[in-house]
């Protein structure tokens, strides 16, 4: 590889290898490189991240940045499955500041990435879901194939649909937004693209001659890097959603998630049985923020949005503090003792308050004292 791995090109990591750093001509690489927990995020990563961004922010030989996802041998792809959930669950329970701070600074490096000033290159292949769209769906030119599966599943660990979710989701068309953030449903690259949450198709078949050129070629401007990826891109595959974009937008515009729900349950089809049956999984106050967070988020800017965002994960963990709150209970039912029955509280949509959901909305800081009030 023609990199320079000088002090100047690239800060010192301390993520203890799940960040993996280099430099190729003009262009910063970033590796997530824990692949056998799908690259998931942890605290570590995150500061790497955000201290190769700034870096790199400031070093005028880097014109461009990639992010892709290291692989396990004979085992499918993950670019990143999301933020480190079991970390949430122990953190939650044992009172830990960790969990405040790593939500600071994903929400932050989540901001960072949407106005990086370079071309930023997202190589999204396999598992994108949550904290991976995050770090994803602000890049200049987000690269599928037909591996990729884009997801934003949080409400089924009874969270909300978070590192800027309520505004990326928000901008997509119809109410195809509110269908993603309540079912957490994974969608390929056609349908990715479609609902503009990416940008560029390059077969899986191409992803290693790409790879090379990227990472081994010559790579002296920004515009090369950019040229290199399209060069390998080809028509993306038909949207397989199309045919129930109707029954979307019919049922999902309904004002309320009860509505929504007597909405599906009316319809008499078998995607809307399907589609009710996997709301009826999901934490019932949750699904009611989320839709409210999406209400909120379509009238304010990112930087807002993200504020609102880190209100609402506070109150996630501490309105209802330790094994109480629906967060902790939906990790501890999915990924700690995979029982997958959660013990949602409230357990009917019907007995969900405007007033229980209202008090995840109340920040508890003042504007001058909010933790994100850097981002402008």
């Amino acid at each position: 590889m023609t990199a320079s791995l000088s002090s100047a090109s690239i800060p010192a990591l301390i993520s203890d290898g799940q960040v993996l750093a280099t430099v190729n001509g003009c262009l910063g690489v970033i590796t997530l490189n824990r692949a056998n927990a799908l690259n998931a995020l942890s605290l570590a990563m995150i500061r790497d991240i955000t201290a190769l961004l700034k870096h790199w922010a400031q070093a005028p030989q880097i014109q461009a940045v990639v992010v892709l996802g290291a692989g396990r041998e004979g085992k499918p792809p993950a670019f990143c499955a999301g933020g480190d959930i079991r970390f949430f669950h122990q953190a939650a329970l044992a009172g830990d500041a960790a969990l405040e701070a790593f939500f600071t600074e994903e929400y932050a490096l989540n901001y960072a990435v949407h106005n990086f000033a370079k071309p930023y290159i997202a190589l999204m292949d396999g598992v994108v879901m949550g904290g991976g769209m995050g770090i994803s769906q602000g890049a200049k030119l987000r690269v599928l194939n037909e591996r990729s599966k884009l997801a934003m599943p949080e409400t089924n660990i009874g969270l909300f649909p978070d590192v800027g979710g309520g505004w990326f989701l928000g901008q997509c068309p119809g109410r195809t937004g509110e269908w993603l953030a309540l079912t957490g449903a994974a969608i390929g690259a056609g349908d990715a693209i479609a609902l503009d949450l990416g940008d560029v198709f390059v077969p899986a078949s191409a992803w290693t001659a790409m790879l090379d050129d990227l990472l081994k070629g010559d790579q002296p401007s920004a515009e090369h890097v950019v040229a290199t990826v399209m060069s390998h891109a080809e028509l993306a595959p038909a949207a397989e959603q199309p045919s129930h974009r109707v029954a979307i937008d019919k049922h999902f515009a309904a004002p309320s998630l009860p509505e929504i729900m007597a909405s599906l349950a009316a319809a008499g089809d078998e995607w809307s049985a399907h589609t009710l049956a996997t709301l009826n999984k999901r934490s019932p106050l949750m699904m009611a923020v989320t839709l409210e967070q999406l209400k909120r988020a379509r009238k304010l800017s990112l930087a807002d949005d993200l504020r609102m965002e880190r209100d609402l994960v506070h109150r996630c963990f501490h309105l209802r503090p330790g094994a109480d709150s629906e967060t902790v209970e939906g990790i501890r039912a999915l990924a700690v003792d995979k029982d997958h029955t959660p013990r949602w509280n409230p357990a009917r949509v019907e007995d969900v308050s405007a007033e229980m959901v209202a008090a995840f909305f109340e920040s508890p800081w003042t504007p001058d004292t909010h933790p994100l009030r850097g981002l402008k």
